[in-house]
């Protein structure tokens, strides 16, 4: 079975910690949001499954957060047919996001700025290629799996580990077997939004940790609710570790 982080479901040894005390509310509206980032669409009823919470008591801290601005109710298109009122599923929204961001990310984007205005477009290309090599050079030996798919869990859960709230899903089709790697929160969405680079070489990274061509097709930057990022279930048998780099090693291919 694949690792993934929707695996684990780290529910409190007292689940009323987490509800009925006025001091705790902050914190699990907290979690709330984050369990939506990585989580979501996530209903209210599987909300309260993962914390150990009454669905009432959830849907409390779910229309504050929505109240704030902070989750939006997701629009899952036509209904499937089904019969009865749809059970709304939560995502995060740019608000929240920028949220979960913390306060560093105005000075990150002003200091890109400044990169881009003294160095120009290829300072930025070079800052981004050389960022994600080293995340390159510090997952790839954590990588141990052969399996594709357990290797993508295992590349979800240093994600989620470094913020990303990042977890593996399957996806149906007649064609090659495919996953998603999806990514409910990015700690710098607000300057990806400026800076596509930086996009757009997390994808490279990831396509050189998998050992396959990887398609990405949304951001949060873009305005989506979470990245996700297409990843074909091909052999790793022979996936060699990449080799450790030397600053800027890549810049003509970049």
């Amino acid at each position: 079975m694949p690792t993934t982080t929707t695996d684990r479901r780290a529910v409190p040894a007292d689940p009323r910690a987490l509800d009925g005390a006025p001091e705790a509310d902050g914190t699990t509206r907290r979690r709330v949001l984050e369990l939506v980032a990585g989580e979501g669409p996530v209903t209210a009823a599987e909300l309260a499954d993962r914390l150990g919470l009454t669905s009432a008591a959830v849907r409390r801290h779910l229309a504050c957060l929505e109240d704030d601005g902070t989750i939006a109710v997701h629009d899952a298109g036509p209904s499937s047919g089904r019969r009865g009122r749809p059970a709304r599923r939560y995502v995060v929204s740019a608000r929240g996001q920028s949220d979960l961001a913390g306060g560093y990310s105005e000075l990150a984007a002003q200091v890109m700025r400044y990169l881009r205005e003294t160095g120009g477009t290829d300072a930025v290309a070079r800052f981004a290629a050389d960022r994600y090599d080293a995340v390159v050079a510090r997952y790839a030996p954590r990588l141990t799996a052969t399996d594709p798919q357990e290797r993508a869990g295992q590349l979800a859960d240093l994600l989620s580990a470094d913020g990303y709230a990042a977890s593996v899903r399957p996806v149906a089709g007649p064609l090659l077997p495919t996953v998603q790697l999806c990514q409910g929160h990015c700690p710098v969405q607000h300057v990806a939004e400026e800076f596509g680079e930086l996009c757009e070489a997390e994808a490279r990274a990831f396509s050189e940790l998998l050992g396959t061509h990887v398609q990405r097709l949304a951001t949060i930057a873009g305005g989506a609710h979470a990245c996700v990022t297409n990843v074909p279930i091909v052999s790793t048998q022979n996936l060699p570790t990449p080799a450790p780099r030397t600053r800027g090693t890549q810049e003509g291919t970049r």
